[in-house]
């Protein structure tokens, strides 16, 4: 029976970085994986493909919007077939790439799924067995359908079908209103569908804030997408004729059909099948690994990362997990655990939305003095110019030196403008310390100014 010093059971951002850096430390790596293609949720079903094709849309989108501009394009609309062309040409080389790295004969890649017999065996599905001296779990996401008569027996999409499809759906309605129901929502209203989103909460993106939900909510209304939020689904039924969901709002009962209805309710931690009781590896209800600091799991040696243990689902943060976990169980010393203060995360819906740092709720929970300023989209120069109105930019600080503790943005290229504060955050710089940087006007960028400017006036 072959042992190695480190395995990995998953090949994805969490898995295969953690193997890097484990064989670049001198282990005896494997990684297992018994995936059809390889390459993880992020390159194959999630991050790459979905913004490809966003991104399409957003041509699309402003092509049907250029009289705004003074502009005249006749005719834009979408060949979904060239579009799913384009997207598969693309994301066969991000594959392609990962693929190369994992064969690259740093470490072992075995094409098979694996199950815990005991704290240091894996069963194989090809029949043999293998033992390690530490592991780590990266196994991942999976769709949930959550208890709603009828939704389990419906035909429903994923995400996985929208980021397939090769044709303009008449309509269809979107259970949900998280990141991936918002972002995937847009891209199918701007394509050519009729879209109506069904969310039980009452805002869209309850991770964060409402005014910023909100923003993003009256610009999906704008683009014609029937939003009904602070719902409670009572039923959902598919026929040959499509699907129909009923559900409670503003006290009344409300039937909404479609031709497909898509199932964007949330995804769960992979981690069924793995034997993890015979690892003594312990869980959350719904199978969440439970960690330490360290990525340790309840079992020392054996280490998780990424959606399959959380606490956030977001590539980069999968990726230092990973990477953390690796040194640790390779015994180097004076290790920092993964910095959750910094947390940086993006929505890539029109208007972005994206954050840094601790949000306004957290610090009010914690009972924290601060500052806070912000400036609206619709009152700055090279916004309006773009015809980019919605959203704004918001700072937060704490009250004596300004130390820079969090912003949110709401806007066009919130994603890309957010990382003006990273390098702040992560070297515990003052408002007074952006403003000594020059800011070129003009730029969208320079609308970053105005809150800090506000913040250094009140300290």
């Amino acid at each position: 029976m072959k042992t190695y010093d480190f395995i990995c059971l998953g090949g994805g951002s969490a898995g295969f970085n953690a193997a890097r850096v484990a064989a670049d430390l001198g282990l005896k790596v494997a990684i297992v994986d018994g995936a059809r293609l390889l390459g993880g949720l992020c390159i194959l079903r999630g991050c790459m493909p979905s913004k490809t094709l966003l991104y399409a849309a957003e041509v699309l989108h402003h092509a049907r919007h250029a009289g705004r501009f003074g502009l005249k394009v006749t005719g834009a609309r979408a060949d979904m077939k060239a579009v799913h062309a384009r997207k598969k040409r693309i994301i066969a080389d991000f594959a392609r790439y990962r693929l190369e790295a994992l064969t690259s004969g740093k470490f072992d890649l075995i094409p098979a799924y694996a199950r815990f017999l005991d704290p240091h065996t894996l069963q194989l599905s090809n029949g043999s067995k293998i033992r390690g001296r530490h592991f780590l779990i990266g196994t991942g996401s999976q769709v949930s359908t959550p208890p709603i008569p009828g939704l389990k027996e419906a035909r429903t999409w994923t995400s996985d079908d929208v980021l397939e499809l090769d044709y303009v759906p008449e309509s269809v309605l979107v259970l949900g209103g998280g990141i991936v129901a918002c972002e995937l929502a847009q891209f199918l209203r701007r394509i050519g569908s009729k879209v109506t989103l069904v969310q039980r909460s009452p805002n869209i993106l309850r991770d964060h804030s409402d005014d910023a939900s909100c923003v993003v909510q009256q610009a999906f209304r704008d683009e014609g997408i029937a939003l009904f939020t602070d719902t409670k689904l009572e039923s959902v039924t598919t026929d040959r004729r499509g699907a129909s969901v009923k559900f409670r709002h503003n006290g009344r009962l409300v039937t909404r059909r479609a031709a497909h209805l898509f199932n964007a309710l949330g995804r769960e931690p992979h981690t069924v099948g793995l034997g993890l009781d015979a690892a003594g590896v312990t869980t959350r209800p719904g199978g969440q690994v439970i960690t330490n600091r360290w990525q340790q799991t309840s079992a020392p040696h054996i280490y998780a990362a990424g959606d399959c243990s959380g606490p956030h689902e977001i590539v980069h943060v999968a990726i230092a997990q990973g990477e953390l976990a690796a040194r640790h169980a390779a015994g180097l010393k004076k290790l920092k655990p993964v910095d959750y203060s910094l947390l940086l995360n993006v929505v890539f819906t029109t208007p972005q939305l994206a954050t840094i740092g601790v949000l306004e709720r957290d610090l009010e929970a914690q009972g924290k003095k601060f500052l806070k300023a912000s400036y609206p989209f619709n009152d700055h120069g090279k916004s309006i110019l773009m015809e980019a109105n919605y959203g704004y930019v918001k700072v937060l600080a704490e009250p004596k030196r300004g130390r820079i503790l969090g912003a949110e943005i709401v806007g066009q290229d919130a994603g890309e403008l957010i990382h003006c504060f990273s390098t702040p955050l992560a070297m515990r710089a003052t408002v007074h310390d952006m403003l000594r940087a020059p800011w070129y006007h003009p730029t969208l960028a320079e609308i970053i100014t105005y809150p800090l400017e506000e913040i250094a006036g009140k300290l």
